[in-house]
């Protein structure tokens, strides 16, 4: 049996290359590169009042706790009624709108409602998509920086 030590400097000597390895998904995401909105873009926009509509596809805990202020709730684009709460929710929007999908339930390369949510607006004819560039997870690419949040659950009585 390897001692703490052996352990830890194996996984400091494959830590670089796994870092530097493309992820599973990277060749699976439907979407290019000029399709990915950086948080910075996007809360610039949304504090400015120009923001596009923005979709939510997480699970609805994470959406009433604190979502992106102004985003509307789609449901987790994993789901099926999910699947059909984005469609209602896009139906009144033009074909030729931009709009921005999030999910932040996790690290997006693994996500579960993205890639479905993303390619049902395709499939919908939606030629604007734009993704949020999630890589760790909302808290921590949206909330601790700062960016504009609001919250559906009521606060606590005090």
């Amino acid at each position: 049996m390897r001692n703490r030590r052996e352990i830890l400097i194996s996984a400091v000597r494959v830590l670089p290359v796994a870092a530097l390895a493309p992820s599973a998904h990277a060749a699976a995401d439907p979407w290019t590169g000029a399709e990915i909105i950086q948080p910075a873009e996007l809360a610039k926009k949304v504090q400015a009042g120009t923001a596009p509509p923005i979709f939510c596809v997480a699970f609805p805990p994470l959406y009433r706790q604190r979502h992106i202020k102004g985003a509307k709730y789609a449901g987790p684009g994993n789901k099926p009624e999910g699947i059909k709460s984005l469609e209602t929710a896009a139906a009144a929007l033009s074909k030729d709108a931009e709009v921005v999908l999030y999910c932040g339930c996790c690290p997006m390369d693994v996500c579960p409602n993205i890639r479905p949510s993303y390619e049902t607006m395709k499939k919908l004819g939606f030629q604007k998509i734009r993704v949020l560039s999630v890589p760790t997870n909302m808290h921590t690419d949206w909330s601790s920086k700062g960016y504009p949040t609001e919250s559906s659950v009521p606060p606590a009585a005090g």
